[in-house]
């Protein structure tokens, strides 16, 4: 039978066992639905009951726009080496650590500025799951070689690349980039990533096909 939404709820449910905390990671390359699949997968484990599913996106870790002049990377913002990817790693570190009645605050990202946010995202000590979702979480270079070993589970969103590009284009223009600006941004940087990140899928540990997520 097809991968569905509910298969992923319950794989996603099981995740933490004997009382401690997991960290399930979502990955594929850009446009192709990690944001959509994590928001999905929270609102519906969450419920109506108390929260004890926290989300925590990878992108509050991209260096601010002054730091990628400063190092000459502005005009590939999105490349792996555009993130602190050892801070990341930290972050997921904390995590894992548990310590007691301790809340979490990860950075989160502002897409109208494009800009990452310190202390955005607070993670409580409720949260038995947190779902972090990101392009380079099965990388194996740099400091992002030491984040899949963080992780429970990592899932690969799988979409039909044609339909991924049209996705981007749309979200580059709802952020404030000409029609122009935003192909040439997602057919020039965005692919260079992207073809980065195709590269890292068979280290997942399940390849979500775009049928299972529902819309946005």
């Amino acid at each position: 039978m097809p991968l569905s939404f509910e298969d992923l709820l319950t794989r996603a449910r099981r995740l933490p066992r004997d009382g401690r905390r997991a960290i399930l990671g979502i990955t594929g390359s850009p446009g192709a639905g990690k944001s959509t699949l994590a928001e999905h997968l929270v609102r519906e484990l969450n419920g109506t009951g108390a929260p004890w599913v926290a989300h925590v996106p990878m992108d509050g870790f991209h260096l601010a726009d002054a730091e990628l002049e400063r190092l000459g990377r502005r005009d590939r913002k999105g490349a792996p080496d555009t993130f602190d990817a050892a801070g990341y790693a930290a972050l997921l570190d904390r995590l894992r650590a548990e310590r007691d009645g301790e809340v979490v605050y990860a950075p989160g990202f502002e897409r109208v500025l494009e800009q990452p946010l310190a202390g955005a995202v607070p993670v409580p000590p409720s949260a038995r799951l947190v779902v972090t979702e990101g392009n380079y979480l099965l990388l194996e270079r740099g400091p992002w070689a030491r984040v899949r070993a963080r992780l429970d589970e990592v899932w690969f969103c799988g979409l039909e690349e044609s339909e991924r590009v049209e996705r981007l284009v749309a979200r580059h223009e709802r952020f404030g980039k000409s029609p122009a600006d935003a192909a040439a941004w997602a057919r020039g940087p965005d692919q260079r990533n992207a073809d980065l990140v195709a590269a890292t899928r068979h280290r997942a540990d399940l390849v979500v096909p775009a049928e299972a997520v529902p819309p946005p």
